[in-house]
């Protein structure tokens, strides 16, 4: 009882020295009100001070006190003892004020106290070891087991927030992790590496330590707990079977067994999987997962199959990862050598000696490539003509070169041999022909018909493509043959390529064309030099001499031509607020016939360039304005000055460069915000900000602040990120009316550029989450007022003209009483 005084003395002294009850901080009217305490062994401590109303002289407190809530009489309210939320998270309680006679004044009026979570419990595991197991090769990331701990800590808050990680893993090998947890849940799996090293053999037993923290594990000052989890790894089945070979073309009765696989349980549905989509697909499986060749194969179709195998449960999701399955098939002597496609045809000169290679035969054989089955060795079994003798040629057994046996060969003999070459493999045999053709030697160098071409005068636009002259070299070698076919060339006077020569192929005639431009000014007169030669090389001994040349002289005339800009497209990069009479850029052309040359611009929309005519210099001509044209696009106009006054054109691509001269703003006019009034706790919107200058890699970067300092016990504006910002209300004694609230947005730019915003926001009564707002008065409308004095002059309107109607039938039967009745009867009206 002392103590409890003491402490209310003590929490007198602390109300008179410190001001405590301060009006509009700390007090007010009795009130519904909720207040929120942190838990723990704290001093004690002032909730709040009600005021009362007369006659009230004091206050009374009941309900959930728990003898540590106490109010002063006059009307201080305020705890004594330590708060724990685990015991009781919310106190209701009841204050009323009573006057001197003991009679309830206002109230019972509700109080809820909720009590705020500390972090005072450390969180547990439900075990303080646990025993789990896991198959090698198993999923990573599927959990095999469960560790589990609680901590009494409001959940809700970062006390409750439990944080596993695994401290420690025995043995580990190599450094590296074979297992995980998942920090949330405790749940432990394999990690990519455990999944693939992890092995009985090598290490059955792991042992790990996991800890298990509160406040997230975010904080030095969070609890912790830990535990042993001991893991006994077990063989995995399912594994991949050894590669199997199929003999190709079986007779045996089909399906065949040929492998297996096996799931780690009964119970799995097996399939097979094609590894790449096949014309048919000749394996299956059953369901004890034995694996079945369905029909022959045939090794020349596919030497080769991979395909999966996949296991899954009842309810078709996969079990593992798939196998892989290998099919060899063995290859057969099934197939016998096959000759070329096309007959081979060589060619030997006829000066070639003994033993010269003549080419190479290769017949093919579908069977396994580098096996005894398509090895395959080669014979000539036949030569015709045998001129001037038999076995003239021989072909290497295994390689297929053809060679020269006995002697040269001379075309006057035979121009041409047919040779049947046997190619054989271990079992077959299969007879191929071969052709071998004769060959004048070149001997002779050609000669032109004549030396001089002559003169020749073109003008300098004459088409690319355009035939000038026909040239003419003769060949005494065999015709249609390396030797006399004749390929022309000039040697002297086109060093820049302009002409071309074609040869026809049937007569040996050169086409002389022009491939590239003429050009007068460049050069006017070409003394060309023609060489006529063989594409196969002369014997020796023999060489080109003066009668292979021959000689032609060309004559540019000049054409009138346009200027030539020296380039296509001119780019030029300025800033956005350059001074007007700024020079931007300059372009330069030049007339092939040394005239003047004039410039203009055309497509100048915007009227921004102007361009010096004779110098070229292009300057801005007006206020430029990266936000209307980023790449501003011209065309440049070259005219020549006298003469034909051709012109060309070009283009000028002028990029603007930003500065900061725009203001920013809302991206959109917000229209229709509001709070439901009364608000039932601060509330908040979001706003977007933009700006129409170019933004950094970053994007906007915004500030944001209340428009005026007058309104900061009102609302808060606060930056969420470069182009959002929050408005909070700071208090909900907002009248039911329209607020419009500044906001300052900046947008850091050189130089910064700002603009203050107004932001319409409403608080308005609610009607099922819509705003409710009474439709204000119309011209022409009638107000409630005006209505009720319409409705009433109506009916007094009707009244008057049912008194009317009443007073005349009253008059009438009046009337119609003293017309019938006797004369002795008749009085007269008394007014």
């Amino acid at each position: 009882m002392a103590q409890a005084r003491l402490s209310c003395l003590c929490l007198l002294t602390f109300y008179l020295t410190t001001g405590y009850s301060q009006e509009g901080k700390f007090s007010g009217p009795l009130k519904p009100m909720t207040f929120s305490i942190f838990e723990g062994p704290g001093p004690s401590q002032i909730i709040f001070q009600f005021k009362a109303s007369s006659p009230a002289v004091t206050f009374k407190l009941t309900g959930e006190t728990d003898g540590i809530f106490e109010i002063q009489p006059d009307g201080l309210l305020y705890h004594t003892g330590a708060l724990d939320r685990e015991t009781r998270a919310v106190h209701k309680l009841q204050v009323s004020t009573v006057d001197s006679h003991g009679a309830t004044v206002e109230g019972p009026v509700p109080i809820t106290i909720e009590v705020k979570d500390i972090n005072d419990n450390r969180p547990t595991f439900l075990q303080s070891k646990y025993e789990g197991s896991v198959r090698q090769n198993s999923r990573p990331g599927k959990p095999f087991m469960y560790v589990n701990a609680t901590d009494l800590d409001d959940p809700a808050t970062p006390n409750g927030q439990l944080i596993y990680q695994i401290v420690m893993q025995l043995p580990k090998i190599n450094d590296i992790m074979y297992f995980q947890i998942n920090n949330k849940t405790g749940a432990i799996s394999l990690t990519l590496e455990g999944s693939k090293e992890l092995d009985p053999m090598k290490n059955p037993f792991y042992s790990l330590v996991v800890s298990v923290k509160d406040m997230g594990g975010q904080t030095e000052n969070s609890f912790s707990d830990s535990t042993s989890v001991d893991i006994t790894v077990k063989e995995n089945i399912w594994k991949a079977p050894e590669p199997v070979e199929i003999t190709e073309n079986s007779t045996e009765p089909h399906p065949v067994k040929i492998t297996q696989v096996r799931w780690n349980e009964p119970g799995a549905h097996y399939s097979l999987v094609e590894k790449e989509k096949l014309p048919r697909f000749p394996f299956s499986i059953d369901q004890e997962g034995d694996i079945y060749v369905t029909q022959p194969l045939d090794r020349e179709e596919k030497d080769a199959y991979v395909f999966y195998a996949i296991a899954k449960d009842e309810l078709g999701k996969p079990l593992s990862y798939p196998l892989q399955v290998h099919v060899k098939v063995k290859d057969i002597n099934d197939n016998p050598p096959t000759c070329p496609p096309a007959m081979p045809v060589f060619e030997v000169q006829e000066n070639e000696g003994i033993v010269s290679g003549i080419g190479n035969f290769i017949a093919h054989d579908m069977d396994e490539a580098n096996t005894v089955n398509s090895v395959l060795r080669y014979r000539i079994l036949d030569q015709t003509p045998k001129l001037p003798q038999d076995g003239l040629f021989l072909i290497q057994t295994y390689s297929g070169l053809l060679q020269l046996a006995r002697q040269a060969l001379r075309k006057r003999d035979a121009p041409q041999y047919n040779l049947t070459v046997e190619a054989a493999d271990k079992d077959f045999k299969t007879l191929c022909p071969v052709q071998i053709n004769v060959i004048d030697i070149n001997d002779q160098i050609p000669i032109f018909e004549k030396q001089d071409y002559g003169n020749l005068t073109l003008a300098e636009d004459t088409a690319v493509g355009t035939t000038i002259l026909i040239i003419q070299a003769t060949d005494a070698d065999e015709p249609f043959t390396g030797s006399s076919k004749i390929l022309y060339r000039i040697t002297e006077g086109d060093s820049e390529g302009l002409l071309g020569i074609d040869t026809d192929p049937q007569t040996n005639a050169g086409y002389v064309i022009i491939k590239k431009p003429l050009d007068f000014e460049r050069t006017a007169i070409h003394n060309i030099v023609f060489q006529a030669e063989n594409p196969e090389p002369l014997v020796p001994g023999v060489q080109y001499n003066a009668s292979s040349f021959a000689t032609f002289n060309l004559f540019v005339t000049d054409v009138n031509e346009a200027p030539k800009f020296f380039q296509h497209i001119f780019q030029a990069k300025v800033s956005e607020d350059v001074p007007v009479r700024t020079r931007v850029g300059n372009v330069t052309a030049r007339d092939p016939e040394g005239l003047d040359v004039s410039y203009s611009l055309r497509g100048d929309t915007r009227h921004w360039l102007k361009i010096d005519p004779v110098t070229g210099e292009i300057f801005s001509a007006a206020p430029l304005d990266r936000e209307a044209q980023s790449l501003y696009r011209v065309q440049v106009v070259a005219t020549e000055v006298g003469g034909s006054s051709l012109s060309t054109t070009a283009d000028f691509h002028l990029s603007l460069t930003d500065v900061n001269d725009n203001p920013p703003r809302l991206v959109k006019e917000y229209t229709g915000l509001f709070f439901c009034h009364p608000l039932p706790a601060p509330g908040s919107l979001v706003v977007e900000a933009t700006d129409d200058d170019q933004q950094s890699f970053r994007g906007p970067q915004f500030t944001f602040s209340l428009g005026r300092e007058s309104l900061r016990n009102d609302w808060e504006v606060a930056k969420i990120n470069g182009t959002h910002a929050r408005v909070s209300t700071k208090h909900t004694g907002f009248e039911e009316r329209v607020y419009n609230v500044p906001i300052r947005i900046n947008d850091g730019g050189q130089p910064p550029l700002e603009a203050t915003v107004s932001l319409p926001v409403t608080f308005c009564t609610c009607v099922e989450g819509r705003c409710f707002q009474p439709v204000g008065h119309q011209r022409g409308m009638p107000t409630v007022g005006m209505a009720v004095g319409i409705l009433l002059t109506t009916f007094l309107v009707i009244g008057v003209i049912l008194a009317v109607v009443f007073i005349r039938m009253k008059k009438n039967e009046g009337k119609e009483h003293v017309e019938g009745a006797p004369a002795s009867e008749v009085q007269p009206l008394r007014k």
